[in-house]
């Protein structure tokens, strides 16, 4: 058991789709070196196929018996989706046999193939919304349970999931054992990697790089057992922000204020149907559990209260006047982690997770 936790929070109501953290993620983390498949933060529609496809149809996680469960491994071409680049030099340097873009693969799958379109009959009834995600962190990891070699592990200081580099030798269960699949194989270095929640900011008092980019202002970043954060008033306060898949059994600590507010549905004459709503709260509960039902009960009625007197600490917080606010990373707590264990502040408090970087492929220890 880790001493903290570090969490995250997203209002889905203020998503976007823009994908602006994922361009973060993808420039910062994963565009080189075998990671140009891996999306460790990408934006879904929902309902949608998801990425990789299907992931919630794929396995892992534990039953109600605590029993780790068996997973699928995804495949990278038909799951993932062989990454792809185009023509931008050729055509620019003028050696072109034609003069068009045109990518240097055929693509057949990819993140995003289908995104916005949803469910439901156009303009009836469509519906769709979107889900950012990431690695989850959770308290009781999948991938984590299924390593034999204890490459996975969860920082003491903060409850981060991270990859033993050195000690990982590319076996995948890991893949299959996270049912959220937010844990890639890299066939340079054939290791395992994954989100590392931006460690290497946050010891520094930073947000991870989705959260400082994201321009709906969407994501809050603190420790669970700051009582006075965003992020605790969130979960523990108002209880409006509901893990993913809680079902799983991983006790994810990425957690999401469900969408509130959906279009009325339009009879066959194109007229309002007053009362209806697009959005299916069956959805919504196979996502967040039945806690959703009380979670969009206490937002409308906050959003109520706002309207007529003008107060709401919940809407304060979730409309986020001040960028900064939505992030509480206490520098002072590493920094006196890194004095405790003897280590350079400015140094990444852990090093497990880059001892084994430059490790030749398939040694064994």
């Amino acid at each position: 058991m880790s001493k903290r936790q570090l969490a995250m929070v997203m209002d889905l109501n203020k998503c976007i789709g823009c994908q602006t953290c994922t361009v973060a993620c993808k420039t910062q983390w994963t565009n080189r070196n075998g990671r140009e498949y891996m999306y460790w933060n990408n934006v879904e529609t929902y309902p949608g196929t998801g990425y990789p496809k299907n992931w919630m149809e794929l396995g892992g996680g534990f039953d109600a018996a605590g029993d780790l469960q068996p997973g699928v491994i995804p495949n990278l071409e038909a799951d993932y989706g062989v990454p792809w680049d185009y023509n931008y030099e050729s055509l620019m340097g003028g050696m072109s046999d034609s003069n068009h873009f045109h990518p240097h693969v055929s693509p057949t799958w990819g993140p995003n193939w289908d995104e916005d379109q949803g469910a439901g009959a156009f303009p009836q009834d469509n519906y769709f919304f979107y889900l950012p995600r990431i690695c989850n962190h959770c308290t009781n990891p999948g991938c984590l349970s299924a390593c034999p070699r204890d490459a996975i592990f969860k920082r003491e200081e903060d409850g981060v999931v991270l990859v033993d580099l050195d000690r990982c030798q590319g076996y995948r269960y890991c893949i299959a054992g996270c049912p959220y699949k937010k844990i890639y194989f890299n066939p340079k270095i054939s290791k395992s990697e994954k989100c590392i929640l931006c460690f290497p900011r946050i010891e520094q008092g930073l947000p991870p790089a989705c959260a400082q980019q994201c321009v709906g202002r969407i994501r809050f970043v603190g420790f669970l057992d700051d009582e006075e954060s965003q992020v605790y008033k969130l979960v523990h306060k108002y209880k409006v922000a509901l893990g993913l898949r809680s079902d799983y059994g991983t006790q994810p600590n990425v957690y999401y204020v469900p969408p509130t507010e959906s279009p009325a549905k339009f009879d066959a004459e194109g007229k309002i149907i007053e009362g209806s709503t697009r959005l299916p709260v069956e959805e919504l509960e196979k996502l967040f559990g039945p806690a959703v039902h009380d979670a969009i009960a206490t937002l409308k009625a906050e959003m109520k209260k706002r309207k007529e007197t003008g107060v709401s600490e919940l809407m304060d917080l979730l409309i986020a006047y001040q960028h900064s606010d939505m992030f509480r990373l206490d520098n002072n707590y590493y920094q006196q982690v890194a004095k405790e264990n003897k280590r350079n502040p400015l140094a990444p408090v852990d090093t497990r997770y880059v001892a084994g970087k430059f490790t030749k492929a398939g040694g064994h220890h």
